[in-house]
């Protein structure tokens, strides 16, 4: 085993992720051992890969297998083991050449993909495996659309952006009556899949909202591909300027820390974007109109935020529940034993929640 250098040796660092190269790389191949490079991983070593691909992976799930499982613990402690388990699997890499060429034996041709999401490049580089196959399988996600039944076509998610593959919660979008057709606010828009369904449903103007650039870049491809490209799009943090008769948010979840851009979409710490929806909600909907917002309870079964917590964020906010719209997951994971969330999934209920603002009491 050789040392090398993500700099010195010609070799520069690849990540979406911001994670920073471990300070010591040294080369391995197909002699090496799972227990050692386990051990090797362990200590906080990078192991850059030269053997064929396929023995890449293959080494990869054996450390995997090595981290164990959380199974059964309290979500914080699952989440904590998640994180040092892709801390861990994230020291096993993988060289790039010039152009993104990976040079390895049986090796799947990665340029296309490499190139949507790190750009061009002319130098060698270093990038963790696990990155490297989420790059392959977002492309392969991009190529290939994912299927959306309220809207009779694909939707092609982008990397870093979450794929609408849980597809309850646009089901209760495309299900729940209307309350006005003239123009619609659809915040934090993501791969643009519930602005889609407006505009399909009829809804004359549809203005789509994302802090994230990506996302914009999306949603925007996906709205041209499906022939509604008159759907506006803004980056901004919540909000768009003005006033509509109805707003549409699928905030994220869990209120939790979000350790990579993807996580985002999942993990909202302190429920800030939630809060913020809330908050300024009454300022941005129309007198008379609707808010409706998606959440799961799954951060009520998991310990993270009551139903009481939430209640009450509404009532501050001025809002009341016009009605509420409830459905069943429909994903995998529900009869996923082997997740570790598995108990929590099979009682999950999604829910559409009908808001409005609260009348102000009539004068003596």
């Amino acid at each position: 085993m050789n040392p090398l250098s993500t700099k010195d040796g010609g070799r520069h660092w690849l990540t979406t992720v911001g994670v920073k190269p471990p300070r010591t790389v040294v080369a391995v191949d197909d002699g090496i051992t799972a227990d050692e490079a386990f051990r090797l991983a362990t200590s906080g070593t990078g192991l850059a890969w030269y053997g064929d691909f396929p023995g890449a992976r293959n080494l990869l799930a054996a450390l995997s297998r090595r981290c164990g499982t959380a199974a059964g613990k309290p979500f914080p402690d699952q989440r904590n083991h998640q994180s040092r388990r892709a801390r861990l699997l994230g020291r096993l890499l993988v060289p790039l050449d010039p152009g993104h060429v990976l040079p390895l034996r049986r090796g799947p041709d990665v340029r296309e993909a490499c190139a949507e999401v790190y750009g061009p490049s002319e130098t060698a580089s270093l990038v963790s495996l696990r990155e490297l196959l989420g790059v392959i399988g977002a492309h392969e996600w991009r190529v290939k659309g994912v299927e959306i039944p309220a809207l009779g076509a694909k939707l092609h998610p982008h990397h870093g952006v979450f794929s609408p593959v849980r597809g309850e919660y646009v089901d209760l979008v495309a299900r729940t009556p209307l309350p006005a057709k003239e123009l619609a606010f659809d915040i934090g828009t993501g791969t643009g899949v519930l602005a889609a369904v407006l505009a399909r449903r009829g809804v004359k103007r549809v203005v789509a909202t994302d802090n994230e650039p990506r996302a914009l870049a999306c949603a925007r491809e996906n709205f041209e591909r499906l022939g509604f490209g008159g759907i506006e799009t803004l980056e901004t943090d919540v909000f768009p300027p003005g006033r509509a008769p109805l707003v549409v948010c699928n905030p994220p979840w869990l209120p939790s820390r979000a350790r990579t851009p993807l996580e985002r979409a999942v993990y909202d710490p302190g429920s800030r974007m939630l809060k913020a929806f809330l908050d300024r909600l009454p300022r941005h909907l129309a007198p008379g109109g609707e808010a409706w917002l998606i959440l799961s309870d799954l951060a009520e079964l998991l310990g993270l935020r009551t139903r009481d917590e939430l209640l009450a964020a509404f009532d501050r906010s001025g809002l009341e529940i016009r009605g509420r719209e409830d459905i069943r997951p429909r994903h995998p994971r529900v009869t996923d034993r082997a997740d570790p969330l598995h108990d929590a999934r099979a009682r999950e209920v999604t829910s559409l929640w009908r808001l409005t603002t609260r009348a102000a009491p009539a004068p003596d």
